[in-house]
């Protein structure tokens, strides 16, 4: 059988304990090409590069992007 509690915790002390649980700002870097805040460990969405390379041509995701809405609205019209 489980254990139970010999003795009611204080709303004071249930406070306490509580007050350590709490969210943390999440810390950002600026990236090393566009001096965008960035999350740390994580390629920039505004340029596409990480530690200093460019692992994503955002400049051709844009492209695909708009081309690819031209086509749904001339579906939808």
């Amino acid at each position: 059988m489980p254990q139970e509690p010999k003795k009611r915790h204080s709303r004071a002390r249930q406070g306490k304990r509580r007050a350590a649980i709490k969210l943390s700002i999440r810390e950002t870097v600026l990236c090393f090409n566009c001096q965008n805040p960035v999350l740390p460990h994580t390629i920039c969405k505004k340029c596409g590069f990480y530690k200093g390379r460019e692992v994503i041509d955002v400049a051709k995701k844009k492209k695909e992007k708009e081309k690819k809405e031209k086509i749904e609205e001339k579906n939808t019209a």
